[in-house]
C-alpha cells in the first residue's frame, strides 16, 4: 500500500478492512504482485491501485452474479475485476457481497 498514490491509500486501507472483515478466515498473502486474501489455498480476493484507480480482483462468476449492483454504482467491471476511485468508491455492502460470492464461487466453505 505504500507504494499506492497518496490519493488512494485510505481506499486501499478501507478495502483491505473490509475484505478482512467479509472473510475473518482468511490469510492474507502478496500474490501475483499484489495483496489479497487466501483461504485453503484459493486466492479468494486481490485488490490493487494503479494511478487514478483501485481494483478488486475476484472470483468471475462473483461478477457475473453481481453485474447488477456493480453497475447501480457507476463502477466499471472486467471479468475478474470492478475498479473504483474515490469520486466512484465501491460500498462496504458490494465488497462484502463480492468477497462472499468469490469464497463460494471457489468452492470454500466459510464463516459467512
Amino acid at each position: 500500500m505504500a507504494a499506492a498514490p497518496e490519493p488512494l491509500r485510505a481506499l486501499l486501507t478501507r478495502l483491505r478492512v473490509q475484505l478482512s472483515q467479509a472473510l475473518p478466515d482468511a490469510e492474507e498473502v502478496m500474490m501475483y504482485g499484489m495483496p489479497g486474501f487466501r483461504i485453503d489455498g484459493a486466492l479468494v480476493a486481490g485488490y490493487a491501485a494503479f494511478s487514478k484507480q483501485c481494483g478488486l480482483y475476484i472470483d468471475p462468476g462473483a461478477i457475473a452474479d453481481n453485474a447488477e449492483a456493480i453497475s447501480a454504482l457507476n463502477l466499471k467491471a472486467t471479468k475478474t475485476g470492478v475498479t473504483f476511485s474515490a469520486a466512484r468508491p465501491i460500498t462496504d455492502a458490494l465488497v462484502k457481497t463480492l468477497a462472499v460470492a468469490s469464497r463460494h464461487k471457489k468452492g470454500v466453505q466459510g464463516l459467512d
